[in-house]
């Protein structure tokens, strides 16, 4: 079946009134086909672009949660799915995702099922998301399952921002010190220097560095910011294609303090969150592990994870495994023990989940709160050295005379 695009057309009606809107068609000619079905004349065609450019942003992880809560609940409501896929395309704004509706209205009509459509978009729809709708299609509740996801989707999201937003805060700080210093070194640093050369005394040895640095950032500042974004590139790089590396920085980030707590309580509330949700759907446990895995964010809890799907697949009781990895904290190995013995292993991990959401939620809102006078004092530190830097040696001229 050919590829299906959309066009934004205008055109006039038998009693000569212009029209314009946007139709689905595989080309210029299938457009005018449908258009002269209408009794409408087309005076210009134009393929809308999906680029960012044209589109305003491309598909992301919010429109994918909105995709799976509005397509519940409208066949909750009864609309038939290739309808409802319509329905939704119509009201996103942005090209992209009205494109991505088209595809899979395309694929559906074929008469290709739901799960098989998505799995051809795997840029959008990953494993655990195609998995959950499979077992919905095939248990017959669809909808309930898209309400499940996007319920999971929205604390995934929720939780992500929290982290970001941990995180953002000081480097976005720290950048503006880097700057404001590099403003002072390049452009205020040497207005001193003539006056110093003035002087025709020895300088203290902090301003002799501190004019040392200016220099070097005169003569090379350039190649020395090249060089770290090339530095940061390769590093980008190399975390993606490079497994060993990527354990190796995560391991070392679940090192720091605070920080590292941080995203290991994070990690644990999506691994608890993410099993609940698979667990709940009647997927099977050594299934749902796999899907587990690559949700926790951490190459050393993912590895953890696939240790405990080598542990379940020998016998052994998941409770069990997570103790003897050491990567999961007592209280989530404790819930977990009693969920499998009273049968309610999805619904304790929902309460896992949940606590540590909320321990995230609280270690958040105080390491903000405890950053900001840090960063204060960093600032003042840095601004405030390199002031000092620059009067020191005013002050002991001061004194001799």
């Amino acid at each position: 079946m050919a590829d299906t695009y959309l066009y934004r057309w205008e055109g006039k009606d038998a009693h000569g009134v212009t029209h314009t809107g946007e139709l689905s068609a595989s080309g210029h000619a299938q457009l005018r086909a449908q258009l002269r079905r209408k009794g409408i004349t087309v005076r210009s065609i134009r393929r809308q672009r999906t680029s960012r450019r044209r589109a305003g942003r491309s598909v992301n992880a919010s429109d994918i949660t909105l995709f799976s809560r509005q397509l519940a609940t409208l066949i909750q409501s009864g609309v038939p799915l290739l309808q409802a896929l319509e329905v939704i395309g119509k009201g996103f704004e942005q090209c992209a995702m009205r494109q991505l509706m088209i595809e899979l209205t395309r694929d559906i009509a074929a008469g290709t099922s739901l799960t098989a459509a998505l799995r051809k978009k795997p840029e959008h729809f990953d494993t655990l998301f195609c998995n959950l709708v499979e077992a919905g299609e095939q248990a017959g509740a669809l909808e309930v399952m898209l309400q499940r996801i996007a319920t999971y989707k929205e604390k995934s999201d929720t939780l992500k921002k929290k982290i970001k937003k941990a995180m953002t805060y000081p480097i976005a700080v720290l950048l503006v010190a880097l700057l404001v210093s590099g403003i002072l070194l390049i452009k205020v640093v040497p207005q001193f220097q003539g006056v110093f050369a003035s002087f025709n005394a020895q300088l203290p040895v902090f301003t002799l560095w501190v004019i040392g640095l200016s220099e070097a950032l005169q003569h090379h500042g350039l190649w020395l910011l090249l060089g770290a974004a090339g530095a940061a590139v390769i590093v980008r790089h190399r975390y993606k294609a490079s497994a060993t590396l990527r354990h190796r920085l995560d391991a070392l980030l679940l090192k720091i303090p605070v920080t590292g707590q941080l995203l290991h309580l994070s990690a644990i509330a999506r691994f608890a969150r993410t099993l609940s949700t698979t667990l709940a759907a009647g997927v099977p446990l050594l299934d749902a592990l796999d899907s587990v895995a690559g949700a926790t964010g951490n190459s050393v809890l993912k590895e953890a994870v696939l240790r405990l799907k080598q542990h379940v697949a020998t016998g052994t009781q998941i409770h069990v495994a997570m103790s003897s990895s050491g990567a999961f904290p007592d209280m989530a190995i404790q819930m977990t023990a009693i969920g499998e013995e009273s049968g309610t292993l999805d619904s304790m991990l929902n309460h896992v989940a949940t606590y540590y959401e909320s321990e995230v939620d609280t270690l958040v809102d105080n390491l903000t709160t405890l950053m900001e006078p840090a960063i204060m004092v960093v600032l003042g530190i840095v601004v405030g050295g390199l002031v000092i830097a620059m009067y020191l040696p005013i002050f002991k001229l001061g004194q001799v005379i």
